[in-house]
């Protein structure tokens, strides 16, 4: 008779938990989070998704333009975007938060680095190197067939910004950008010319897992600054704006402004949210390089963490 007393109350409690939970969801229409081309953005956003999840929310992933996504953010038709990044998005992320209509909900803890990157053994073939100014000298080592006698630099998808043909321009490189098609494709490229000992300058992000695979450094330009991409007057070319390196600094997360009154439980655990450069770029790799389905990758990350994000939905 305890027995079945203890069972009947263990199943009051849980009933009451689930009423409790789905009391405490402000609304039941979705929270539109924004999906990219990378898999970093990709395990980061469906991470969030899982917690909002289990806190009760019904959520819906859509995928959009890196840039264009503040477009949507704007109007409200997308409410979350878990990765603008201070390299690439900060510009636009400051546009877009001073119309009002999108506010920025802090940091997702990931702090990035996006640059020219090559591998140490083009540093033998070009020995100033990370010096940017031996780019100037050794332009041909970097050369391909397509490009020669300029040196090919391998960009990211163009929409992932970046200015790197103003930054070639304003810098008197003698080097031709060729956008990779997909985060796929670029790393591919990497992977291909590393095999092969092939000249190779392109760009690498962190938090990745292709500086800890390969050895390889980033080129240093002149120190970034806010007015080196505003003021042509400011940096090494007093005629050209971009002539520095790209900015450094967090990952933010971008959301609509009606998020916090629409779902202020959920826009709370957006704000709680904290994941590190090394948890990331270890689930890239299981992704990448053993080829881990993402939506497991992240399974695995909420089974290891359940304290972790528990707390951040308990808040």
């Amino acid at each position: 008779m305890k027995k079945k007393t203890a069972s009947i109350c263990a199943l009051a409690l849980s009933a009451m938990t689930a009423a409790s939970a789905a009391w405490a969801v402000e609304s039941n229409d979705p929270i539109k989070l924004t999906l990219h081309d990378w898999s970093g953005q990709l395990i980061n956003t469906k991470i969030m998704g899982s917690i909002l999840q289990e806190a009760g929310y019904s959520i819906e992933y859509v995928q959009a333009d890196y840039i264009a996504q503040f477009a949507g953010l704007k109007t409200g038709d997308l409410h979350l975007a878990m990765e603008i990044w201070e390299t690439t998005g900060r510009e636009a992320l400051d546009d877009a938060t001073a119309t009002g209509k999108v506010v920025n909900v802090g940091e997702t803890g990931l702090m990035a680095i996006e640059e020219w990157w090559y591998p140490s053994y083009m540093k033998e073939r070009c020995p100033g190197l990370p010096d940017w100014q031996a780019l100037k000298e050794c332009s041909e080592e970097f050369a391909t067939a397509e490009t020669a006698p300029m040196g090919r630099y391998v960009g990211g998808p163009v929409t992932w910004g970046g200015f790197d043909e103003e930054r070639v321009e304003a810098l008197e490189l003698d080097f031709e950008v060729v956008h990779a098609g997909t985060d796929a494709a670029l790393f591919a490229e990497l992977e291909s010319a590393y095999q092969r000992q092939d000249p190779v300058v392109l760009w690498v992000y962190v938090p990745h897992w292709a500086p800890a695979k390969y050895d390889g450094e980033f080129v240093e330009f002149p120190p970034y600054s806010a007015e080196c991409y505003s003021d042509a007057s400011v940096g090494v070319n007093p005629d050209l704006a971009y002539d520095c390196g790209k900015p450094r600094g967090p990952i933010w997360k971008a959301a609509w402004a009606g998020l916090q009154e629409k779902w202020p439980g959920a826009y709370g655990i957006i704000d709680a949210y904290r994941i590190s450069n090394e948890e990331m770029s270890a689930m890239v790799g299981k992704a990448d390089l053993d080829g881990v389905d993402i939506d497991t990758v992240v399974a695995d990350w909420m089974s290891a963490n359940k304290d972790r994000w528990s707390a951040w939905i308990a808040k």
